[in-house]
């Protein structure tokens, strides 16, 4: 079983338009709403692709209502969430026919007591126990720790279980020190934290920091990884039009799906560029096209650049 986290649950509305444009109305297209966050969308990544997976986080009030309700009608997908007294946020999604562009609004989240995360991390340690990989995933909500996930990282170290991060900022450098075997920044993020526009160089400066792998997307251009075994770069044959906001979400299903079959890390990369690109092409996150993921996993260039450096 793969165990996915987001702690910080969300209703994904969608809403396709011909052209967005700044200071004027909007007539709306296609609509859509669904169970969201991006621990939400890797497992909707991973059950479409016949995995076993369980998700957790937090959820609250009618929105988190929504959310569970969404997610019981997911085949393969068990709902371990763990309610809190908030509202579970909405994030809205706008996605331009012209240019297949998408601009994200995130609503910040529901307020965490101390006492609602203390009981969150019991429902986790159970949870790991029954897990080959966790994947944690998207920014917390307010009120949890700073060191929030490199508590859940210690859990599932102690217990021989790895780990897949994929998040930003401070939360992200908060929880290098635990060590997760494989964090996935994306280019911008990566120069945020470490002032590094280097890719390569940022991707050694996270290793530093306690980071075992790191996996850097830069969309169209493909992953490029620093690993104890070298650093290879990932590039898709063709660039795809459409919805970028699930690419990242799918990338890192790959990532657990492939931690969990000790894959070979050029077999990983080829997964994840090609469900990356597959999910572009859909209007909504966590849902991939098998025709472009089929048509990509064989014709993916995977390259290795050099030798691995010590850390």
């Amino acid at each position: 079983m793969i165990l996915t986290v987001t702690l910080n649950t969300a209703l994904d509305v969608t809403y396709g338009v011909d052209s967005l444009r700044p200071r004027t109305s909007h007539r709306v297209g296609a609509v859509h709403r669904r169970a969201g966050g991006k621990g939400v969308n890797v497992a909707r990544v991973l059950a479409g692709r016949g995995r076993t997976v369980t998700v957790t986080g937090l959820v609250g009030g009618p929105t988190g209502a929504l959310i569970r309700e969404d997610l019981h009608g997911v085949p393969g997908l068990r709902d371990a969430l763990v309610p809190v007294a908030g509202e579970s946020r909405q994030t809205v999604t706008v996605v331009s026919g012209d240019d297949g562009d998408a601009t994200v609004f995130n609503e910040q989240g529901p307020q965490v007591s101390s006492a609602e995360w203390r009981a969150f991390a019991d429902c986790f340690t159970e949870l790991v126990r029954e897990a080959s990989v966790v994947a944690l995933c998207g920014s917390p909500p307010p009120g949890l720790p700073s060191d929030a996930y490199a508590q859940l990282i210690g859990i599932a170290s102690e217990m021989g279980v790895p780990t897949v991060l994929d998040t930003s900022g401070a939360p992200l450098l908060d929880a290098l020190g635990a060590r997760p075997d494989v964090v996935k920044p994306n280019a911008a993020e990566l120069a945020a934290v470490t002032g590094c526009e280097d890719a390569g160089a940022g991707a050694e400066r996270l290793r530093a920091l306690g980071a075992r792998s790191v996996v850097v997307s830069s969309g169209p251009g493909g992953l490029l990884s620093v690993t104890p075994d070298g650093r290879r770069r990932a590039v898709p044959p063709e660039r795809l039009a459409g919805n970028p906001t699930g690419a990242g979400d799918a990338c890192v299903a790959a990532l657990a799906a492939g931690l969990a079959d000790g894959a070979d890390w050029s077999d990983v990369l080829r997964e994840a560029v090609a469900l990356s690109a597959a999910a572009v092409t859909c209007p909504v996150a966590g849902d991939v096209d098998a025709a472009v993921h089929e048509r990509f996993r064989t014709t993916v260039t995977v390259e290795d650049l050099h030798a691995p450096q010590p850390h």
